[in-house]
């Protein structure tokens, strides 16, 4: 492959990594607390005294033998935990009531009791790692996953969402849960009797036992779980919709083994289809995990291609969101990064305009994936593909980019614009002196002279070797007749004879 293209698939993951960690703030909590907001069919705590004290709710708890009063003192603290700011998760462990709420896990003949102590243990988890350590510590874990077989499904649905905060906490735990059997009741709770609220606790669990890349989880785990999260994107809630695609953009964060699976699985057709979602929480993981398949190999990118995802991105690069243009522009820019053919199905997508524009008018990091996208095509593409980011008028952005601070994306700009040169020269003189004219009026000329004198060797080294290349000894002789003609906004080139030049 070309330099750019091995760059793209093999050496951009600070790049990659960077995209993510813009997202951070729009991802699904990985972790997630109930808030108290209406009864359920255990509580009947209208006339409740509540003791927000641990302290005092383990007295009450040690000194009783009444179910009754040991169930109410469970509710409070179920309750104190679910205060939606700073619940006091440190007071109640230091408490010691943990060893209470996980033996109350195991009393099958009182669900009511097994459910409270169940979700006062989740909100624990969805504490920091040591609060969620000291519930692991405490044998909780095993007991969890006995509830995901329990015949009251309040009792099995909070069982599900202990197991998520367990498993959200990082590899390890989530590892952890694997190794006790998580996976094969999980996956047997995916039935028409679940309700949907049931179901997207099932999705966003599922997507943190797929979390995590140090390590990430098995291929086995993998397989386990693919035919379900399959499943889940044939639902229309666009909740389950956003974790099944989250999943499959952290499946996806990998190998080309990884990425392979997924694509086995037969998943990429309902996977693109979600580009389309109206909602964004639907479009971001479905963009990430699509985006993640075509910096596999280039077969991978092939079947994205064939399953029609180019057909979203004029939308998806003019999206509403920056972060979505950003990402659009990260994904076009790896199928830029492939084969010949790949770059024309982008050119047959009608998707250069919209590269133009967004490396034009977008926000600077999406402006930078703009630059990859370019220069990539400039790349690996043919002359007469490359001549056609001429026509639409991509010189003028492009040059423009060689003036912002970023030392990388001068370097991938420079590279496009030399790139482009040589291509007009391997067509004809007369066409390189047209495409020299065009970047010397843009001001882009102006730009690389500058360069020579820049601190970074790459630089100076690429900007003189274009200079040397393009305008050494250049005179303006000549250069009226070598004016591109306008033709509906694009440039179209001919000879100073009446021979046309068509690209």
């Amino acid at each position: 492959k070309q330099w750019y293209q091995r760059r793209v698939r093999g050496n951009r993951q600070d790049i990659a990594s960077k995209l993510r960690k813009d997202k951070r703030n729009e991802q699904m909590q990985k972790k997630r607390q109930i808030v108290e907001e209406e009864e359920n069919e255990f509580s009947s705590e209208a006339n409740l005294q509540i003791q927000i004290d641990p302290v005092q709710i383990k007295s009450v708890i040690d000194n009783s033998t009444d179910f009754n009063t040991i169930l109410q003192a469970v509710q409070n603290c179920r309750k104190v935990l679910s205060k939606e700011q700073s619940p006091p998760i440190d007071e109640v462990i230091n408490s010691g009531l943990l060893p209470k709420l996980v033996e109350y896990l195991l009393y099958d003949e009182n669900p009511a009791l097994q459910f409270e102590a169940c979700w006062a243990l989740t909100n624990i988890a969805s504490g920091t790692n040591k609060h969620t350590k000291a519930v692991v510590e405490c044998g909780a874990v095993p007991h969890f996953i006995k509830l995901l077989s329990s015949s009251h499904l309040n009792v099995c649905e909070q069982a599900v969402w202990a197991l998520g905060n367990v498993a959200g906490d990082g590899a390890t735990y989530r590892d952890f849960v694997i190794n006790c059997g998580i996976i094969k009741p999980l996956i047997q709770l995916f039935n028409p009797e679940v309700s949907m609220g049931f179901l997207r606790n099932i999705s966003w669990t599922m997507s943190n036992l797929c979390r995590n890349k140090d390590p990430p989880p098995t291929m086995d785990t993998i397989e386990s779980l693919l035919p379900t999260i399959h499943r889940l994107l044939t639902l229309g809630d666009k909740h389950v919709l956003s974790d099944a695609c989250w999943a499959l953009s952290y499946i996806t964060d990998g190998s080309d083994d990884r990425i392979q699976r997924v694509i086995s699985a037969g998943i990429v057709s309902k996977l693109v289809e979600q580009l389309g979602s109206p909602e964004v929480v639907v479009v971001t993981p479905a963009l990430r995990a699509v985006g993640n398949i075509v910096t596999g190999n280039d077969q991978q990118t092939q079947t994205v291609i064939q399953h029609g995802a180019l057909s979203y991105f004029d939308k998806l690069l003019w999206h509403k969101k920056n972060n979505i243009q950003k990402e659009a522009a990260w994904t076009i820019s790896n199928i830029t990064a492939g084969t010949k053919t790949q770059i024309q199905s982008v050119i047959d997508a009608q998707l250069l305009p919209y590269i133009i524009d967004v490396l034009a008018r977008g926000d600077f990091k999406t402006q930078k994936e703009a630059v990859w996208a370019v220069t990539n095509m400039t790349s690996g593409g043919t002359p007469e593909q490359i001549m056609q980011l001429v026509e639409l008028k991509a010189l003028p952005p492009l040059s423009t980019m060689l003036g912002v601070q970023d030392t990388k994306t001068v370097t991938v700009a420079l590279d496009g614009i030399h790139n482009i040169l040589t291509a007009s020269a391997k067509i004809s003189e007369d066409v390189c002196s047209r495409v020299s004219l065009l970047l010397d009026e843009c001001g882009g000329l102006d730009l690389v002279e500058k360069l020579q004198h820049h601190e970074n060797e790459r630089i100076y080294a690429r900007s003189a070797q274009i200079i040397d290349e393009f305008y050494k000894g250049d005179e303006d002789e000549g250069a009226e007749e070598l004016q591109p003609i306008v033709s509906n906004g694009q440039y179209q080139f001919s000879a100073p004879s009446s021979t046309k030049i068509s690209f």
